[in-house]
């Protein structure tokens, strides 16, 4: 029998899983002009959104990355949420 501890540490790590796929694919997505106007890339922007935000505002805070060409907040994210991730 499974205990309640794995049976939570297992969904969240779901949750954490699908939150980076999303995350890839909206990226990958946002490289294509069609699919950007698309509405599956509005829903999945409307969930990644959130958690990349914070990032970005963060990251946007140090002198010049407003004037960086790459989004870095998507990579700051993507590290962030493997390491809590890998905490569970």
């Amino acid at each position: 029998m499974f205990g309640m501890t794995y049976v939570i540490r297992r969904v969240v790590i779901l949750l954490l899983d699908c939150l980076q796929i999303l995350m890839l694919v909206m990226v990958i997505m946002s490289w294509i002009p069609q699919l950007r106007e698309s509405r599956a890339y509005q829903i999945i922007c409307s969930l990644v959104d959130p958690i990349i935000d914070p990032f970005r505002r963060l990251l946007y805070k140090i002198p010049g990355m407003d004037r960086f060409p790459l989004d870095l907040s998507f990579l700051a994210a993507w590290i962030v949420l493997s390491l809590v991730r890998g905490l569970f």
